[in-house]
């Protein structure tokens, strides 16, 4: 067994999601990928394996009971974090995958590729400029700008039943202020994630207006 590996499962011991063995092995073989590719094209400022455990994959993993519907968007997905992790988890689920990085994308494509993963569709886009067919049960994001401007640039993405995750780290009050009243409900929830010591928030966003929803 590998570092990682043995890492992984000490983490993964810490926490109440519940990982089988073979998704565990496509785990430690997408951190593979990740720290080839990452010499050559600086993926992530992350460069020790074994913090990537905690800081990839378990804080991706943190959010995996929030995750709902069959369509789920990762916005600025950057080396794929949290999509690819949670593809994993969730094969029933349909994930794309949203950069306009063209080596952050290259990437994501040769590890779907790799980890045989049907349920991920990778897109070259901003997210102001994509326009699906179809709109999103979720929309998630790790490392995008302000809610307000998550909510705001991907408005045209979401129903009246869609919900946007925005992963955080400290409690985000000043991004909270600046949401504005077309929103219905937000519920900010510290999470716990095995082997990170520092805060990690997630500010869930629903109840978007009709007229938000229409505007499309």
């Amino acid at each position: 067994m590998t570092a990682i590996a043995k890492q992984l499962n000490q983490n993964l011991e810490q926490s109440a999601f519940f990982v089988d063995q073979s998704i565990r092995d496509q785990l430690v073989r997408y951190l593979q990928l990740l720290i080839k590719w990452n010499k050559a094209y600086n993926l992530t400022a992350v460069r020790d394996p074994l913090q990537m455990v905690a800081r990839h994959i378990m804080d991706s993993l943190s959010i995996a009971s929030y995750v709902k519907g069959q369509r789920v968007l990762d916005v600025g997905s950057g080396a794929g974090l949290p999509g690819i992790p949670l593809a994993l988890c969730f094969p029933e689920h349909d994930f794309t995958l949203l950069d306009s990085n063209g080596k952050k994308t290259r990437f994501m494509v040769q590890v779907a590729k790799e980890l045989g993963l049907g349920n991920v569709s990778v897109v070259k886009k901003r997210v102001s400029s994509y326009r699906p067919e179809s709109i999103f049960d979720t929309i998630v994001a790790r490392a995008f700008s302000t809610v307000a401007n998550l909510v705001s640039e991907s408005t045209h993405l979401l129903g009246e039943n869609s919900q946007v995750l925005a992963m955080k780290g400290t409690y985000p009050l000043a991004e909270l202020d600046e949401l504005g009243s077309d929103v219905g409900d937000v519920e900010v929830t510290r999470l716990e994630v095995p082997g990170v010591d520092a805060e990690r928030h997630l500010v869930i966003v629903n109840g978007f207006a009709n007229e938000v929803c229409q505007s499309k």
